[in-house]
């Protein structure tokens, strides 16, 4: 065993600790404690270790209040208290910015519970995964999930909930699954296919507009259908596809990244199903979605239904390879955990668009990006903490840019 103090904890949660010159990072680890350890990993260039005893404990440590924390390869962050979290996510972000060379504004952080928010699971054979292996927990409650999910994990035992993987979504803001308003959670296998559903015919949506050809192909499934409602406005969306798990903290980063924006006509790229978009065209008489998925653009048609938009099914690489022309006062951007593509990058920095919101789920490339703005003559003028998943060492995170 080996007697080390910490010092940051780093991108991905674990503490960095110094022993013979070498770098130790320790899982579960608060800055600033004195830890015996062991070493589990050894690389070239640092040590992996565990934690065998806490000499000195941090002022932040708390008993987590999860059973299966430790083995659950969730949550990762527990063990630290809910204020100190924050603080430590807001030193990591401002850390992978000011490594790229940004200089970064006073981080504001957009939060709502540490508990009871998750709405969204991803379920093995009816568990979770456990950490590092492919043993599954079969948990009966989730500290961090809604309290609909945790109402259909008690219902449903796990000899009886579905094998294989599967997605979960439940939450109080679900308008209906399919057109059953009554019901308030999905639940769909990853590998079941579905028959293409053209939107126009359902009953709830007989007067929608018909999809154009572009888009067919796409697997849409009623009963996979979810409607959620948030801040007044229906958004309908798939729950084998991606949508946000925080529905108090999405709202929140909604009104965060269409606050102040002003203009004719405005570019959601990376849109999705055009959560965004909706919001946007409250303020601007054009929107534009730029977004590769079908399936996504499928229901960015059924959301702004009666909106003026165009709905554009490239990639952002492609799109930005067409257009050479800049109609746009403002530019949302929610690229995917890679970030920008050069040519969007690219199209952007040349564009001198005078407004640019740019949502990030990973910090690195969100400050490459951010970097490279900044060199084509944007100014950052704000950065934000998306908190999305307490608990966890998961960042996303909101920039302000602007253009005279």
């Amino acid at each position: 065993m080996e007697t080390i103090i910490t010092d940051k904890i780093t991108f991905g949660g674990n503490c960095i600790a110094k022993l013979n010159g070498k770098n130790i990072f320790v899982p579960y680890a608060i800055p600033g404690e004195k830890l015996q350890v062991e070493i589990v990993e050894n690389h070239r260039d640092y040590d992996l270790a565990k934690i065998v005893n806490i000499l000195e404990a941090s002022k932040d440590r708390v008993e987590p209040a999860c059973p299966y924390y430790y083995k659950c390869g969730g949550c990762n962050m527990m063990h630290i208290k809910e204020d100190a979290q924050r603080i430590y996510r807001k030193e990591i972000l401002k850390d992978t910015f000011e490594r790229n060379g940004v200089e970064v504004p006073e981080i504001t952080v957009i939060h709502g519970n540490n508990f009871g928010y998750r709405a969204r699971f991803q379920l093995n054979n009816g568990g979770l995964s456990e950490k590092g292996s492919n043993n599954i927990i079969p948990i009966t409650e989730c500290k961090i999930a809604e309290k609909n999910v945790n109402q259909w994990l008690s219902d449903n035992s796990f000899e009886n909930r579905p094998k294989g993987r599967c997605h979960l979504f439940s939450s109080e803001k679900v308008y209906s699954v399919g057109e059953n308003t009554e019901k308030k959670f999905a639940i769909a296998h990853e590998e079941k296919k579905t028959p293409e559903v053209d939107f126009s015919k359902t009953k709830k949506n007989k007067n929608i507009k018909q999809i154009k050809k572009r888009y067919s192909g796409s697997m849409i499934s009623e009963d996979n259908t979810v409607t959620v409602e948030i801040s007044g406005k229906k958004i309908s969306f798939d729950v084998r596809g991606f949508f946000q798990s925080n529905m108090e903290v999405l709202e929140k980063s909604i009104k965060q990244v269409c606050l102040g924006l002003k203009g004719d006509s405005v570019l959601d790229m990376y849109a999705g199903c055009g959560t965004f978009s909706l919001f946007l065209t409250d303020i601007f008489k054009k929107v534009t979605l730029v977004e590769h998925n079908r399936d996504a653009l499928v229901f960015a048609e059924k959301n702004l239904l009666g909106k003026n938009h165009e709905s554009i099914g490239l990639s952002g690489a492609k799109w930005c390879e067409m257009n050479n022309k800049n109609n746009f006062d403002a530019v949302v951007i929610d690229p995917p955990r890679s970030g920008m593509e050069k040519a969007v990058r690219d199209w952007l920095c040349n564009s001198n668009i005078p407004q640019i919101r740019s949502v990030s789920c990973d910090p690195a490339t969100h400050a490459r990006d951010a970097s490279i703005l900044i060199k084509a003559g944007y100014k950052l003028d704000k950065v934000f903490l998306l908190d999305f998943y307490p608990n966890t060492s998961h960042i996303e995170s909101l920039a302000y840019f602007s253009k005279v």
